[in-house]
């Protein structure tokens, strides 16, 4: 990629709140995604994403729930604490699902996914004693994505699982250090799935209002808006 093209460290990374107003003040505010039915036809010539995330080792208890569609993504954190045994039990489970294609990322609940993982964080959240390395080779009934894209039906599809919560896998401090995982993004990318979402998008909610903080980063919003513009971004809190 072109380094004209990256993104730079917005200067009020560290302030999302007053970030986002800033960002409103200026009309950055885009329309709310149209949803279907449940029950509505699935059309021949179009591709039919079906997103779901957070499931915590409970896919089980919601698989009649879980619409038909061509491609299933799931946004991370389908285990508790990334253990073998959710991670069988989740990919047991994923494979029930009649989508021809299921796209997985991990979450931060996902420990020990993280390949080279610096443990100080984990360590200071008492975390660093749960999951195991390389657990996502257990996933054979799924497309695993991290910081790396697939192509289905035409389409480009990347996953990415960074997060600025501290004390979890795929943590990185908003600013520079999460910046160099979005700048990884390509150009040209049709889907993109994150596990947390772009600044100001559905990232406001009862936990993040009482400790003043939104769960979103506006490096991932300017990287998706003035970057990547991908037509499908899918990125849960």
């Amino acid at each position: 990629m072109n380094m004209d093209n990256y993104i730079l460290v917005d200067p009020l990374t560290a302030k999302p709140i007053e970030c986002w107003k800033k960002y409103l003040r200026q009309g950055r505010i885009s329309e709310p995604a149209k949803t279907l039915r449940l029950d509505s036809p699935i059309h021949e010539h179009k591709v039919r994403f079906v997103c779901i995330s957070d499931t915590h080792e409970k896919l089980d208890e919601v698989l009649p729930l879980v619409p038909d569609g061509d491609v299933l993504i799931h946004a991370g954190d389908f285990t508790n604490y990334g253990d073998v045994g959710e991670v069988i039990k989740f990919n047991a489970e994923i494979g029930k699902l009649p989508h021809k294609y299921k796209v997985v990322i991990a979450g931060n609940h996902e420990l020990g996914f993280e390949d080279g993982e610096e443990m100080n964080e984990k360590q200071l959240a008492g975390l660093n004693m749960l999951g195991i390395t390389k657990a996502y080779e257990l996933l054979s009934n799924c497309i695993y994505l991290c910081d790396r894209e697939t192509k289905l039906f035409g389409l480009r599809i990347y996953g990415a699982p960074w997060h600025s919560m501290p004390g979890y896998s795929f943590f990185r401090p908003r600013g520079q250090k999460i910046l160099h995982k979005w700048n990884q993004i390509p150009n040209g990318v049709d889907v993109l799935i994150t596990h947390s979402p772009p600044l100001g998008h559905g990232d406001f909610n009862a936990w993040n209002k009482m400790d003043g903080i939104l769960a979103g980063d506006v490096e991932l919003l300017n990287t998706v808006e003035q970057r990547v513009k991908p037509k499908l971004v899918f990125a849960p809190n």
